[in-house]
């Protein structure tokens, strides 16, 4: 699974996710691509799981390119443990996506197959997401 090699914080606040994605929201490297339509965290397991669905179905034809990454440590305390004692340890990593963000991209198959694949990689996620192709 993704995750950083070290970090500057081994804990990170919670934050909100606000307005639309300025930067990774158009087709930069494949044909056919992911999009998402909501604001969520995505974590490292279900990039994985979306990558793998991706392809298994593609079965070694083409190319699968991931343009997010879980940089966001999410922390959570133990279960029955009473309140306080301070902010419990990292969990498992995660990214924050606003819409329009491209999540993944494919090249080198075509759109049936394309649009199969990213439908099977959509149900692995959190994020409402719409299939994008390049015109042209």
């Amino acid at each position: 699974m993704l995750q950083p090699i070290r970090t500057k914080f081994r804990k990170a606040f919670k934050g909100r996710i606000h307005g639309l994605a300025t930067s990774g929201n158009e087709l930069a490297f494949g044909r056919y691509g992911l999009k998402t339509i909501e604001p969520n965290r995505i974590t490292a397991r279900e990039i994985e799981a979306a990558r793998r669905a991706m392809t298994h179905h593609m079965k070694r034809a083409g190319r699968v390119w991931i343009n997010v990454f879980p940089d966001l440590p999410i922390s959570k305390k133990p279960t029955e443990v009473r309140m306080g004692k301070g902010k419990g340890t990292p969990e498992y990593w995660a990214c924050r996506v606003k819409p329009g963000r491209i999540l993944f991209e494919v090249d080198g198959i075509d759109e049936a197959s394309a649009r199969e694949a990213m439908r099977l990689a959509a149900a692995k996620l959190s994020v409402k997401t719409r299939f994008v192709a390049r015109i042209g």
